[in-house]
């Protein structure tokens, strides 16, 4: 793998971007989808269409796109691909400047892609950018629950699948990266606020678009030998972002959990609400790449969900 590890914040230019394609299996009925926790039925054939759908998107738009299940063995991609949630990469890593940070399930389905995708990374990167023992003090820590705001400073939602417990063992990780804070918010317990990016979200280098309860949070600025708190719009605003708060989100992964391709352009998803990016005078600046994703969300994830940033320049 020629690739170097380097994400300072969500909206630089996208380099490179590790996906792994759907599961074969139909989630045929309303009654098993409630029990896997997705949103409705999935048909697999669909699911993979859209996901092309994605990762055309990606290379047309000039990112390198890594399909790490395209590396495993026959004998492991048997298993992993009945994987049903194994689409959802971003939870698994998470490149802190150029350090990776391997992740821990929040829920026990989900433990096995976490094995075998870092067994393949350990293979991929040496041991100074990404240590497979990095996770071995956590409990419960799924990177959709992080925002890198800047060089400066992370966000980290302590959440349903992510634990304090598990902040606190990787804190070290991320300042010895190179970051001088941690804000820690602590959001309720609903499927519809399950990681940080189901509640907001960076739009370029100086925009969050975030939903509007979130104002109500504090956060808990970690700092190397001390913390302290503030409120959700002045942390953000301390590291120079605007919060655009918005009650408009109808559907919050097609509205609200979008990837950046690079400062001015948005990967989001046909089903998206676009009135949301209207509502400011920056966000009418960025452009829309639209792809239709709508078979893989049924599954409680979106377009960041899905996509696992490794470089941007």
């Amino acid at each position: 793998m020629n690739l170097s590890p380097n994400c300072w914040n969500e909206y630089s230019e996208l380099k490179s971007v590790i996906v792994c394609s759907p599961t074969c299996l139909d989630v045929p009925d309303k009654k098993i989808a409630s029990y896997v926790q997705w949103e409705a039925p999935v048909n697999h054939e669909k699911a993979c269409e859209h996901h092309e759908n994605m990762v055309s998107g990606l290379r047309d738009s000039g990112v390198n796109v890594v399909k790490y299940d395209a590396f495993l063995s026959p004998e492991d991609l048997a298993f992993h691909k009945q994987l049903i949630n194994r689409v959802f990469v971003r939870d698994l890593a998470c490149v802190f400047g150029n350090h990776i940070v391997p992740g821990e399930a929040g829920t026990t389905m989900r433990k096995p892609e976490y094995v075998t995708s870092h067994l393949l990374f350990q293979q991929w990167f040496d041991e100074n950018t990404f240590s497979i023992t990095g996770n071995n003090d956590c409990k419960a820590l799924e990177f959709g629950d992080v925002m890198i705001v800047n060089k400066d400073a992370v966000f980290i939602n302590s959440g349903v699948r992510t634990s304090i417990d598990s902040i606190e063992a990787i804190k070290e990780q991320v300042f010895a990266a190179g970051f001088s804070e941690i804000g820690v918010i602590d959001l309720p317990r609903r499927a519809d606020t399950l990681h940080l990016d189901m509640n907001c979200n960076a739009v370029g280098p100086d925009v969050y678009l975030a939903k509007s309860y979130m104002r109500f949070f504090p956060v808990k600025v970690l700092l190397q030998g001390s913390s302290k708190y503030m409120m959700v719009e002045a942390f953000l605003n301390r590291h120079g972002c605007e919060v655009v708060w918005t009650d408009e989100i109808t559907h919050t992964l097609a509205d609200i959990n979008f990837l950046n391709l690079n400062p001015e352009t948005l990967l989001i998803s046909t089903k998206a609400n676009k009135k949301i990016f209207k509502s400011h005078p920056k966000l009418k600046k960025m452009k829309l790449v639209e792809v239709n994703v709508g078979e893989l969300e049924k599954g409680g994830g979106g377009i960041r969900c899905m996509t696992l940033p490794i470089e941007r320049r």
